[in-house]
C-alpha cells in the first residue's frame, strides 16, 4: 500500500454535508420548514399564511387558555410584579415567588410532595432520564414514547426496551427478563390520542419494585378528576414521577416534573439541563398558576371541548370517514401512505382548514395520518365544513 493511500481523507466540508443533507430530505420530501402565521388573539381557531385565512385543527391549545383573558392578564400582570425574565438560573437569582407559588399550586392539585420548573417540556423530560438513570439500569418504555424520553434515555448511558404499544403483556414480559428500573409511558399519546392502561401498568410496577414515570403531557388539564391528570385517574394508580408540560392545556410555556421531595432534591443537586439553563421566567409561572386556577374553577371548558369531540366523531361516521379509537382532543386519520397524506392535507388548506400532516420517522411506516386536534373553542359549524370537504376528497380521491 502507498503511503498517500495510507493517508486520511479529507474531512468532508460542513456547508457541504449540510446543503447534501437538505438535498436529500427535499427529495424525500420530509425537509421541515417553519410557517410564518398571523394571528389575531381574538379568534383563538383562526390565523392567516401569505394573507389567506385557515381555521386552525393543529393546535395543543385544548382548553382555549392561551387568549383566556384572566392568563393574558396574569401573564401581563407578572411582567409588572417580576420583570420579563428570570435573569439567571434557579441556583443563582432566578428562583422566586412565582415559581414556588406555581409548583406549590401543582403538588396540590396532583398530590406530589414537590415540584421543578424546566422552560419545556423537552428539556424536562430529558433532563430527568439523564439524570435518573445510569449505564447499567435497564429502562422499559411504551415504543410510542416522546423523542425527548428517548434522547434522554440514551445520553444516560442505560439500556432501553420498548413494549408494544399499549400493550401490558409485552411490557411484563420485559420485566420477567430484564428486571428493568422504571416503565415509561405517556397518558396520552401525542399522535394516536389514545391513553395507556395506566392502572395496569402501575399495578406492574408496584408488583416488581419499579417505578411508574407517566409523561403527562396531553393529559394534564383535561383528564383525571377536576382534569388535573393522572395521579387523579384512580388510587390504584401510582405515579412515582409525572411531567406536564403548560403550552398545551394550560396554554403557557414551560413544564415541571413532579414526584417526591427526594427526587426534587436530586434533579436540583444533579441535572444540568436545570443547573445550567436561565430559569423559567416567573411572568410565565403566574399565568400558568392562574391557568390553573381557571381549569378547577371553570369545568364547562372540558366539558365543551368534550362535547366538541363526540360532534366530530359522530359527524365522521355520519360521511363514514374511518376514525381511530381515541376519545381524547388527538383525532388522528390515518391514511397509510406519506404522499397521500400530503396531498389531501395539502386540499385541506385548499379549502381553509390547517391540520397536521404526520409522516414518518415521527410515526410508523405505513401510518401516515392526518392529526387533527379538536379544543374548547372550536364551533360545530367549522367540524360539520371540515368533514364534508374532508369527506369529499376522500370519497373522490
Amino acid at each position: 500500500m502507498s503511503e498517500s493511500s495510507n493517508q486520511a481523507q479529507p474531512l468532508e466540508n460542513l456547508t457541504t454535508r449540510i446543503v447534501n443533507r437538505n438535498l436529500a430530505l427535499n427529495e424525500q420530501g420530509l425537509l421541515r420548514k417553519r410557517t410564518n402565521l398571523v394571528l389575531d388573539p381574538s379568534q383563538s381557531n383562526y390565523f392567516e399564511v401569505d394573507a389567506l385565512p385557515y381555521v386552525n385543527f393543529s393546535s395543543n391549545d385544548y382548553l382555549g387558555l392561551s387568549t383566556s383573558v384572566e392568563v393574558v392578564d396574569a401573564l401581563h400582570q407578572g411582567a409588572k410584579d417580576y420583570g420579563v425574565g428570570s435573569t439567571a438560573s434557579p441556583l443563582v437569582v432566578g428562583y422566586t415567588e412565582a415559581h414556588v407559588k406555581l409548583e406549590k399550586a401543582l403538588c396540590d392539585v396532583t398530590g406530589h410532595e414537590a415540584a421543578l420548573l424546566f422552560c419545556s417540556g423537552f428539556s424536562a423530560n430529558n433532563a430527568l432520564m439523564k439524570t435518573l438513570f445510569e449505564s447499567h439500569d435497564v429502562v422499559v418504555a411504551d415504543k410510542f414514547i416522546h423523542a425527548s424520553i428517548i434522547d434522554g434515555i440514551q445520553d444516560s448511558g442505560a439500556t432501553l426496551k420498548r413494549f408494544t404499544h399499549n400493550d401490558v403483556d409485552s411490557a411484563k414480559s420485559y420485566f420477567d427478563r430484564f428486571n428493568p428500573r422504571a416503565l415509561i409511558t405517556e397518558s396520552v399519546f401525542s399522535m394516536d390520542g389514545d391513553v395507556a392502561p395506566l392502572a395496569e401498568l402501575s399495578a406492574l410496577c408496584q408488583q416488581n419494585n419499579a417505578w411508574l414515570i407517566v409523561d403527562d403531557a396531553h393529559g394534564f388539564g383535561v383528564i383525571g378528576e377536576d382534569g388535573f391528570g393522572v395521579t387523579r385517574l384512580a388510587d390504584e394508580v401510582k405515579v412515582d414521577a409525572q411531567l406536564v408540560t403548560f403550552g398545551k392545556a394550560l396554554g403557557g410555556q414551560g413544564a415541571a416534573i413532579l414526584g417526591s421531595r427526594e427526587l426534587i432534591d436530586f434533579l436540583v443537586a444533579n441535572a444540568r439541563h436545570y443547573i445550567y439553563s436561565t430559569a423559567l421566567s416567573p411572568a410565565s409561572a403566574a399565568a400558568v398558576f392562574t391557568a390553573l386556577t381557571v381549569i378547577e374553577k371553570q369545568p364547562e371548558l372540558r366539558e365543551r371541548l368534550n362535547d366538541n369531540i363526540s360532534y366530530f366523531r359522530a359527524q365522521c361516521a355520519k360521511n363514514n370517514i374511518e376514525l381511530t379509537g381515541s376519545l381524547t382532543a388527538i383525532q388522528p386519520i390515518i391514511l397509510g401512505d406519506s404522499a397521500k397524506t400530503m396531498a389531501v392535507a395539502q386540499r385541506l388548506k385548499e379549502h381553509g382548514f390547517w391540520l397536521g400532516a404526520i409522516r414518518p420517522p415521527t410515526v410508523p411506516q405505513g401510518s401516515a395520518r392526518l392529526r387533527l386536534t379538536l379544543n374548547t373553542n372550536h364551533c360545530h359549524q367549522d367540524i360539520s365544513a371540515l368533514v364534508n370537504v374532508l369527506a369529499d376528497i376522500l370519497n373522490n380521491d
